[in-house]
This record gives C-alpha cells, sequence and structure tokens, in this order.
C-alpha cells in the first residue's frame, strides 16, 4: 500500500483516512485489524460506522478511539494500549494524516518495550514517522519518559 509507514512487522500507520478500496487492499495484503483514530468531529469521507461495516465486510476486526490531540492524555493512551493487546496483528492505525496514528502507536511500543521518550522518538524517526518537530511528539516523549522511569 502506498503512504503507509511500516512501524515493526504488526503496526503500519496509513497517513491517509482509508476508503473503502484502501480497506479492502489492507485485508488482502494481510492487515488484520484497522484502528481509526478521527474523532466524529473531523469532517470525514466514511463515517466511523460506515468504515466499521466496510472493514468488518472485508474480514478486518474494527476499533474506532477517537483522539483529539487537544485532549490526549495518558488515560486515553493506556486505553487505547489495552485495547490494542486485543486486536489481531498485524495493524493498519490511521487518523487523517497518520501523526494521531503514530504518535499513539510509538507510545504502546515504548510502553511495551520500556523505551523513554528519545528512544520512542528515533524509533519513528527510523521508520520514517519523525514527530520530533510536532507538539503531538513533545506528549509521545514525555509520556514514553513517564512510563520508562526515565
Amino acid at each position: 500500500m502506498e503512504n503507509v509507514v511500516e512501524i515493526d512487522s504488526n503496526h503500519s500507520i496509513a497517513r491517509f483516512a482509508p476508503d473503502e478500496a484502501a480497506l479492502r487492499q489492507a485485508a488482502e495484503k494481510g492487515f488484520r485489524s484497522v484502528v481509526n483514530f478521527r474523532t466524529a468531529e473531523e469532517k470525514q469521507e466514511v463515517a466511523p460506522d460506515e468504515e466499521r461495516r466496510i472493514a468488518e465486510d472485508a474480514g478486518l476486526t474494527y476499533l474506532h478511539h477517537p483522539v483529539s490531540p487537544e485532549a490526549l492524555d495518558d488515560a486515553l493512551v493506556d486505553d487505547f494500549r489495552r485495547s490494542l493487546d486485543d486486536l489481531p496483528q498485524p495493524v493498519l492505525l490511521h487518523c487523517a494524516s497518520g501523526k494521531r496514528a503514530g504518535a499513539m502507536t510509538l507510545m504502546a511500543l515504548a510502553a511495551e518495550k520500556g523505551l523513554d521518550g528519545d528512544a520512542v522518538i528515533d524509533m519513528g524517526r527510523e521508520n520514517g514517522l519523525d514527530l520530533s518537530q510536532e507538539q503531538i511528539g513533545q506528549f509521545v516523549k514525555a509520556y514514553a519518559d513517564r512510563k520508562s522511569g526515565a
């Protein structure tokens, strides 16, 4: 799939909001789950309920976990981490641009692997997702530092 960043073999970030064709292609490429981080307030070509139907029709497990950068906190990330653990892998994660999806994925991986903020930001950068200059990247770094005890 084009415009998708693979963080590791089980977690890939779409830098776009997938339409029906992209969701079907994701299933054909071997993805087993899709996570949508877009909020109900965002303009969407495919509403979350419709995306769920399309994803499930394609054989994908679907999770809608809306994230607004303004409402981002540790509890929201921790809740996502618990949900992510239950999803069949590999997982395609998306928002509108990939920044929130990437941030949430990197924080989940940081907590799982005990990575501090610098290490997880480097992991993203090395895999084509540079959040170092993004405001959300500051939260990612701080969250990873809190979870790793750095």
